[in-house]
């Protein structure tokens, strides 16, 4: 980050004569200091306007002579302030009234967007520029609700954000005050301390430097619990909310049964999708699973994360829909924009067709519609490069989708999850079993492959969890015969739902890539 490329962007909208100007920030003492910077250079007088201090001068800008501010206050050690300036309206009043050009800087004033009177007279000192150049400057952690008839008058002044470089050095930095006053070196091998600097990415330069700082004070090492208070801090910080779950998960391929074709390709985009050095390389989008219900799509959404090594973010399309106009579509963007934030990230939508389905809401309006229309503009103008978010979008019914949704482009891949083969089941039951604290070798797993055939993992798992109950109400061990005989009692999806699987697998025969290796 160049603190002059800031300077010189404000500046320029000095030049450009701008009536208001918005700033969107938590950082407000480096902002002002810039804002100082930036009104000595181009000879502008800087006042600051806060509910606590009222409206003062801030020393060291601008050479003319003024009246009743002559003399205000310094930015970091304030002095007097104008008299009865304390309240927003009356700080307006006095701005309306002098005749003194300048730059007026009022930090937290967004509550006064919500009374006309207040508003009025902003826009009237706004359409009075011309006359006497006074630029109002907002500065607040939220400027979402500036009123339409002040935006007309605004430009968005975006402060940078740090750079890997940045987060390196403030790392580098509180490396060097740890060891210096603690005696102690800091520990932490390369690889988490790269991940943990990837992850620190999107938020602001005092965010970065107060989180390294609490890792290292915590225990003087940077390590895989710092990177997991880092994204839940993370993701609190970027507006999370119940549209946009987080879980840093733990899930491996391991604990995934079958899907060899799927975990393959997965792997090979690992270390490009991971890659922020490159901004040219075209990273993996992301996967459309669309498969049997119970088959482990949920399961390997979260395998991918945890495999990965990165936060996965699971998308609630059922608490996007809001009643008021407008707003569903806007939660949308606000999920995809927190998404982005979190970068890099796996994004999991699950059951997507009933999220944005054509025949899922054909009497709302238009709101399906409309949520589908921002969904696929962020699909083709996300920059995947810079923010790289990996989608894992899942299906039970593909026929719902809108075509548009699921042609090349959108996703990198379509792949089709169907009931595991022999082997898979055999791992499936391995891994339920191991999961229990069973030993796998006491248990004959080719035998229930043999008679699980057509079961999805998860009627693989329940058949597992109900031998156990049966042999504890025998207070007996469990057995080989309890889990056969559950799977002899089991009537799978495949049989109760047998049309409808059938029409599934017939859509996907040629137009999907199978997950796994076919039935022997």
């Amino acid at each position: 980050m160049n603190e002059r490329t800031e300077i010189k962007e404000f500046c320029a909208l000095l030049r450009a004569k701008v009536p208001l100007i918005l700033i969107e920030s938590h950082e407000e003492p480096r902002i002002l200091k810039l804002l100082s910077q930036a009104c000595s250079l181009e000879d502008q007088l800087m006042m600051r306007w806060s509910i606590v201090g009222g409206l003062g001068r801030v020393l060291g800008t601008g050479s003319g002579v003024m009246r009743e501010e002559q003399g205000g206050m310094a930015l970091d050690g304030e002095g007097s302030s104008i008299y009865q300036t304390n309240e927003l309206f009356d700080c307006l009043r006095h701005i309306d009234k002098t005749s003194q050009n300048g730059v007026y800087v009022l930090c937290d004033a967004h509550p006064g967007f919500k009374d006309p009177v207040t508003v009025r007279l902003m826009r009237e000192i706004g359409m009075d520029h011309a006359k006497c150049a006074r630029t109002l400057v907002f500065i607040s952690p939220s400027l979402e609700e500036v009123p339409t008839e002040l935006l007309r008058l605004a430009d968005y002044f975006k402060p940078c954000l740090p750079t890997r470089e940045d987060i390196k050095t403030i790392v580098s930095n509180e490396a060097k005050l740890y060891q210096s006053q603690s005696g102690d070196k800091v520990r932490g091998d390369r690889a988490t301390v790269d991940l943990l600097m990837i992850h620190l990415l999107g938020l602001e330069f005092e965010d970065v430097r107060r989180l390294v700082r609490q890792a290292l004070r915590a225990d003087g090492e940077l390590n895989k619990e710092d990177i997991r208070r880092v994204l839940a801090i993370k993701h609190k910080v970027l507006g999370g909310t119940g549209v946009l779950g987080f879980e840093q998960s733990e899930v491996k391929f391991d604990a995934v049964g079958g899907l060899v074709h799927m975990k393959h390709w997965v792997s090979l985009r690992h270390k490009p999708f991971l890659d922020m050095k490159s901004s040219s390389i075209d990273r993996p989008k992301g996967v459309l699973l669309l498969g049997v219900m119970g088959g482990g799509k949920s399961l390997a959404a979260r395998a991918i994360a945890g495999e990965w090594g990165v936060p996965l973010m699971r998308l609630d399309f059922g608490a996007i829909y809001n009643k008021f106009h407008g707003e569903s579509e806007r939660n949308l963007r606000s999920a995809l924009a927190a998404a982005e934030g979190m970068a890099p990230c796996v994004l999991w939508i699950d059951e997507l067709e009933k999220g944005i389905g054509t025949g899922a809401d054909e009497h709302d309006s238009g709101v399906s519609h409309r949520v589908l229309g921002t969904f696929l503009t962020w699909l083709s103008e996300r920059n995947s490069a810079a923010k790289p978010v990996f989608i894992v979008a899942t299906a039970n019914d593909i026929s719902t989708l809108p075509p548009e949704l699921i042609r090349k482009g959108r996703f990198d891949e379509i792949f089709f999850v169907d009931f595991p083969s022999a082997a898979a089941r055999e791992q499936i039951f391995a891994i339920h079993l191991k999961k229990r604290g069973f030993d796998c070798n006491d248990f004959d797993l080719s035998a229930f492959a043999a008679n699980s055939n057509s079961f999805s993992g998860a009627e693989i798992e329940q058949a597992v969890i109900a031998a156990i109950f049966a042999a504890r109400a025998d207070n007996a061990e469990l057995s080989s015969a309890n889990i056969l005989h559950e799977l002899e009692r089991t009537r799978p999806l495949s049989v109760v739902m047998a049309e409808r699987i059938s029409a599934l697998r017939a859509w996907a025969h040629d137009r999907a890539v199978l997950a796994d290796e076919k039935e022997l």
